[in-house]
């Protein structure tokens, strides 16, 4: 089941698909001609209903007819070993009905899957080896102006997520949404609050409900109550993933459900505990 991870990473590269362009140009060293549209398309690209190729987003620089670079973006939090060669076909897929470039961008939350991403994909097809457009923390600019935030708000949210540890960071995000209408600050908030760690999530709550932050809606309070409510069991629940990765303990999909899903914040402590001992994850259910 996707997460607001998944789902806010996505929607910052629908809503702004010129972002995807100039990320991926970047990274590549290439460049599409000044004044091309670019525009989001539909995800689901295959001749046929398929969930296979089913793409987070995919953005097309260019007119319909005449298309001059196509952009994959994919959210991926976790290190899955089927998803590089599902992203090599997408690829492929995606050129057969465009007959331009391709790029897979992915996005993922920290430098180590990051890196674990960034390799080629040899595939079965001879000569074709895939290469995915991996963006990592240190190619997101830190943006500590407010002005440069309130200009760039999708940016300024990828910025926070990566390096809003640093408070300059958090508080220049913050300061721009007051730049902005209040849908635009609710919206683009939403999208950082969702791809930061829990630390950096922390900071954004103290920031949005201080006396200086303007509560021109339920906004702010939104945010707070639910911080305060579901923080505490959902840090918790990821501290105990993160704790089990770190330590090379393998982890099912279903073990990963039951706790995320678990409500009860003294068997999540429990859990904690545990979780550091261990010798395999199902002990820690006994």
């Amino acid at each position: 089941m996707p997460s607001s991870w998944h789902d806010s990473v996505t929607a910052i590269f629908t809503e702004h698909p010129e972002l995807a362009v100039e990320i991926a140009a970047d990274l590549t060293g290439t460049r599409i001609p000044e004044g091309v549209p670019v525009r989001a398309e539909a995800p689901n690209f295959n001749d046929r209903p398929s969930t296979d190729f089913q793409a987070d987003a995919v953005i097309v620089a260019g007119n319909a007819r005449e298309p001059v670079r196509a952009v994959i973006v994919e959210a991926q939090k976790r290190t899955l070993s089927d998803k590089p060669p599902q992203w090599a076909r997408y690829a492929a897929q995606l050129w057969i009905f465009l007959r331009c470039p391709v790029d897979v961008l992915v996005i993922c939350p920290d430098a180590k899957s990051a890196f674990w991403y960034a390799r080629p994909v040899p595939t079965s097809l001879p000569g074709y080896t895939h290469l995915p457009v991996v963006l990592p923390p240190s190619a997101v600019p830190a943006i500590t102006s407010a002005a440069d935030a309130a200009a760039r708000p999708a940016m300024a949210a990828l910025s926070v997520a990566y390096h809003g540890a640093n408070p300059a960071v958090s508080q220049a995000f913050v300061d721009g949404l007051r730049l902005l209408s209040p849908g635009h600050a609710m919206k683009y908030h939403e999208h950082a609050y969702n791809m930061a760690p829990l630390a950096v999530q922390r900071i954004l709550e103290q920031l949005v409900t201080s006396d200086t932050w303007p509560v021109y809606s339920p906004f702010a309070k939104e945010h707070f109550g639910r911080g305060k409510r579901e923080g505490k069991k959902e840090g918790k629940a990821e501290a105990i993933l993160t704790v089990l990765d770190s330590r090379d303990l393998d982890v099912t999909d279903a073990e990963r459900e039951r706790i995320a899903g678990c409500t009860d914040l003294r068997q999540i402590e429990t859990w904690v505990r545990r979780a550091a001992t261990v010798e395999k994850t199902s002990d820690l259910f006994g």
